[in-house]
C-alpha cells in the first residue's frame, strides 16, 4: 500500500500511516445529495451532531474530504504560529549576519 503522511494534533507525523489504514467504510449518497458517517467514524473523529464540516475536493476532482471546522482551525493556528516562528528565527538570523559584516 501506498504510504501516506498523516498529522495528529498530539503525536505529530506518522509517517507509517498506511492508505487501508486511513479507510474508513463507505456511504451511499441520497436523493438529496445527503450521506451518513458512519458511528464508529464520528466517535473515532469526535463529529457530533451540529458540528460544523467543511468539505474540500481534490484539486483534480478525484474526490472529497470532510473536516471538523473546529479541527481546521486549530491546524490553522498551530500553522500560523509556526510560521511566525518561523520569519522570526529568519529575522534573526539577517541580523546576526549584518552585524557580522560591519
Amino acid at each position: 500500500m501506498k504510504e501516506i503522511v498523516i498529522v495528529d494534533k498530539v503525536t505529530g507525523p506518522m509517517l507509517d500511516a498506511k492508505l487501508d489504514e486511513c479507510f474508513c467504510g463507505s456511504v451511499t449518497v441520497g436523493d438529496r445529495g445527503q450521506i451518513v458517517i458512519p458511528a464508529e467514524v464520528r466517535k473515532l473523529l469526535g463529529i457530533s451532531a451540529g458540528d460544523r464540516l467543511l468539505v474540500f475536493r481534490h484539486p483534480r476532482n478525484f474526490g472529497l474530504m470532510l473536516s471538523r471546522l473546529a479541527t481546521v482551525r486549530e491546524m490553522t493556528k498551530a500553522l500560523r504560529e509556526s510560521l511566525e516562528a518561523l520569519v522570526a528565527k529568519a529575522d534573526g538570523m539577517e541580523t546576526s549576519e549584518s552585524e557580522e559584516d560591519q
